[in-house]
């Protein structure tokens, strides 16, 4: 699977785990986060891998900053994308079964590495239910105008 990865500066180290991690699981990983400690703007790597999922450049997305919150609004803005803010795995598997997720966001500052690859894997492992929340996504998606 080809996955796009953005960070801004709290998270470059848990960026190159969990880089590292996709690529030795046999992913393509897009990195398009920053390499450095230098103060940065989470909104432009947000946006960048929001426009690389919503036009399939990347079938998914992982973004990582602080909290995982900033950096998650600023992909939820472009249109198309549905990125959740996970700190565990139960709600990452739940984004992905319910809300059809297509990226994924947690904070260097709140989870670990170890928890972080939890998260990961079980949103990559986890399908789309569809059926009934098929109606709520397309609800979604009418609110993007």
């Amino acid at each position: 699977m080809k996955i796009a990865i953005g960070n801004d500066h709290a998270a470059v180290e848990l960026k190159n785990i969990i880089k590292e991690h996709l690529e030795a699981k046999g992913h393509e990983v897009i990195n398009v986060g920053t390499d450095t400690n230098d103060s940065c703007d989470y909104p432009a790597y947000g946006e960048k891998v929001g426009r690389l999922v919503a036009s399939g450049e990347a079938e998914a997305g992982v973004l990582i900053c602080g909290t995982g919150v900033g950096i998650s609004i600023a992909a939820n803005k472009v249109k198309g994308v549905r990125a959740c803010v996970c700190s565990e795995p139960y709600t990452a598997k739940l984004s992905k079964m319910h809300n059809n997720s297509n990226i994924i966001a947690f904070g260097a500052r709140v989870v670990g590495s170890e928890m972080a690859k939890m998260i990961t894997d079980t949103w990559l492992e986890t399908e789309y239910e569809g059926g009934r929340h098929q109606r709520r996504v397309d609800m979604l998606d009418a609110i993007e105008g």
